[in-house]
């Protein structure tokens, strides 16, 4: 007979929360974001502009980076090159977040490595949408 395997550990198979950095150089914009975070069973951290996001991505290792396209500091574009350049943040996925929302102002956040899009005011079921597609689940260690 054939049973199926059990460990004799007492540790479960746990999977972690997923980590998501929310980037916007407007803390107010910042507020909403934790209510949806908590409903979508993740964790979170925030920064307000590009130095801190680079730091934070690289020490933190987030699952997903939610990034406004105007900072304070630098350039987001910049950022973004940045991060993909780094070999230890070259794979986090980054969402533009922006009140631009032209066709063109897309593709160029496309084209210069965010792998989606999100417009401002955005509205919580597409924010979810888009959470949900592009976070990486990690088994916890």
């Amino acid at each position: 007979m054939n049973l199926p395997y059990q460990s004799n550990s007492h540790q479960q198979n746990t999977v972690k929360p997923p980590l998501i950095l929310a980037v916007d150089g407007n803390e107010d914009n910042l507020h909403l974001l934790p209510q949806l975070v908590v409903l979508l069973e993740c964790a979170f951290i925030t920064a307000t502009d590009g130095e801190t996001t680079l730091g934070m991505a690289q020490s933190y290792q987030p699952d997903l980076i939610l990034l406004d396209m105007m900072l304070p500091d630098m350039s987001s574009i910049e950022v973004v090159h940045r991060l993909k350049k780094n070999p230890e943040t070259s794979t986090i996925p980054i969402i533009a977040v922006t009140g631009m929302a032209r066709t063109e102002d897309r593709e160029y956040f496309i084209s210069a490595g965010c792998i989606n899009y999100i417009k401002k005011p955005y509205l919580i079921d597409e924010m979810e949408v888009v959470i949900l597609n592009n976070i990486r689940k990690i088994p916890a260690v």
